[in-house]
């Protein structure tokens, strides 16, 4: 069992509750958190870059100067790839980078990346975040009460929070993330993970 800080709305602790990591994930596989976290990277590339092939390059095709006789190298045309303007031997092109591993993969890995958190004691519960209107400065105020200013943290709600959203999408490195869309990579990218109490009960499941 392990015991997670329980915050609350101005995210300053109030308590301790304990979990069972294993509700999480029964081990821990870092291979399998980098493989997911490499496959979002690429999955991000747009892949659009494009070079031209030595027949794309415009001019003539006619050899510049004589085989024999002029005391330099021996020469081709100006697109030859070894000359400056010319053709790249072997021309990029756009690329798919994209691919997928499989969702149960994928599950898992978010899962373990969330016991990583939990064991380095970067995992918080939140009881409830009260607004009292979707402004940053509100938000920016509970972040610094709780000693959180400056470094990244991510807010995970059962929902979609608008206000929430609303209210933090303007503080460098702040996310706020449904649970549902939760991945490996995300919660790698963040020092701090700070959950709802209806979202860590959900993830509590088996089935979730």
């Amino acid at each position: 069992m392990a015991r997670i800080s329980k915050l609350n709305s101005n995210l300053t602790a109030t308590g301790e509750v304990e979990i069972d990591e294993a509700q999480l994930a029964a081990k821990i596989t870092k291979q399998l958190i980098h493989d997911a976290c490499v496959m979002y990277h690429a999955n991000r590339r747009v892949g659009t870059v494009r070079t031209k092939s030595r027949a794309e390059i415009a001019g003539t095709r006619a050899k510049m100067y004589r085989q024999k006789g002029t005391g330099r190298a021996r020469a081709g045309h100006k697109q030859s790839p070894i000359r400056r303007g010319g053709g790249h031997a072997f021309a990029k092109r756009p690329k798919d980078w994209s691919y997928t591993l499989p969702r149960k993969a994928l599950r898992a890995a978010t899962r373990m990346a969330l016991r990583l958190k939990l064991e380095a004691g970067q995992l918080f519960i939140v009881d409830s975040l009260d607004l009292p209107e979707a402004r940053t400065k509100y938000v920016a105020a509970a972040l610094r009460s709780g000693g959180y200013h400056g470094q990244s943290c991510l807010f995970v709600t059962e929902g979609v929070n608008a206000d929430l959203v609303r209210a933090a999408r303007n503080i460098p490195k702040v996310s706020v993330l449904p649970r549902v869309d939760l991945n490996a990579d995300i919660v790698m990218r963040h020092r701090n993970v700070l959950m709802f109490s209806d979202a860590v009960a959900v993830l509590s499941r088996p089935d979730a």
